[in-house]
């Protein structure tokens, strides 16, 4: 019960952040930039990616779901998995987009303009998806003769690798090679940006210069190591290795505590959001004591 309760205000917490990140660049002219487009490409992803697995999760938790169908079980795998890729590229093209801004501040307008930044994320998204849809088919086709208990809360690759009887050298290889092109590629993108970001940032004379540049990467940076620090040691292994209680925890770090902290991290350490969100408790604020006036 009180694991179902944690997960129940998270879940929330979760919901409302993202939600009001995508809110805050809506109405906020100013924060109308690339930046801010795949930020809520990243906050609308993050509300379907715990949206995925946590209300299952709560149900187990309480008891009322403890079932779930084969194909269920199978969307829920190919959802988590599509979306996790989906983030790797989106966090990718959130490095190259400030690669730009800080190495190429003249041109950064004219080469990432509207239609650039719909194809980047539109891109991501389809590569997210395609990434991972032969690994499923792949995942489909095994044969199940034992036991029909997963040791989780969610359907995860090795929960599926666990209860089959089958040969599993092609599909674990086919993990193997899928996981390590996405999470490396996308991981190799962000980091060749920074390298060029850093060694920019280090020609900037003025100290202000220093900080304005830090300031627009910290952010990002703060959730590409979380990302990738949990993303690589789940998928980069050669074989479920019986690790199901380690991976769990992980798991757990992956689809709900990240999520969550994604919109504090970018609310808290970026300076732009943090106006943004003053002025509209401001706004909220000054209406209610208009309807208290009012009502006086």
């Amino acid at each position: 019960m009180s694991l179902a309760v944690l997960f129940s205000v998270m879940y929330v917490l979760t919901i409302l952040g993202n939600v009001s990140i995508i809110a805050l660049v809506k109405t906020h002219p100013g924060l109308h930039t690339p930046m801010y487009f795949f930020l809520c490409n990243l906050s609308f992803l993050e509300i379907w990616y715990t949206t995925a697995c946590v209300p299952k999760a709560i149900g187990v938790m309480l008891g009322t779901s403890q079932t779930i169908s084969f194909t269920v079980c199978l969307l829920q795998l190919f959802f988590l998995l599509s979306m996790g890729a989906t983030e790797c590229f989106l966090l990718a093209v959130m490095a190259y987009d400030r690669y730009l801004a800080i190495c190429h501040p003249l041109r950064y307008s004219s080469l990432m303009n509207s239609t650039f930044c719909a194809q980047l994320a539109l891109a991501s998204w389809l590569c997210g998806f395609l990434a991972t849809s032969v690994l499923v088919s792949l995942i489909s086709r095994l044969p199940f003769c034992g036991p029909n208990v997963i040791s989780h809360f969610i359907c995860d690759i090795d929960s599926w690798i666990t209860l089959s009887c089958a040969d599993l050298l092609l599909v674990e290889l086919a993990t193997f090679i899928d996981s390590f092109i996405v999470v490396m590629v996308s991981c190799a993108i962000t980091v060749v940006s920074y390298i060029f970001i850093i060694s920019t940032i280090l020609r900037i004379p003025a100290a202000q210069g220093w900080q304005k540049a830090i300031s627009t990467c910290s952010a990002h940076l703060t959730v590409v190591t979380i990302w990738y620090g949990s993303a690589i040691f789940l998928f980069l292994k050669p074989s479920a290795q019986n690790s199901q209680d380690l991976n769990k925890t992980v798991n757990i770090f992956n689809t709900i505590v990240t999520p969550l902290l994604n919109p504090f991290i970018y609310t808290l350490r970026n300076k732009e959001v943090k106006e943004a969100l003053g002025k509209t408790v401001n706004r909220i604020l000054s209406g209610f004591r208009k309807v208290e006036i009012s009502s006086k």
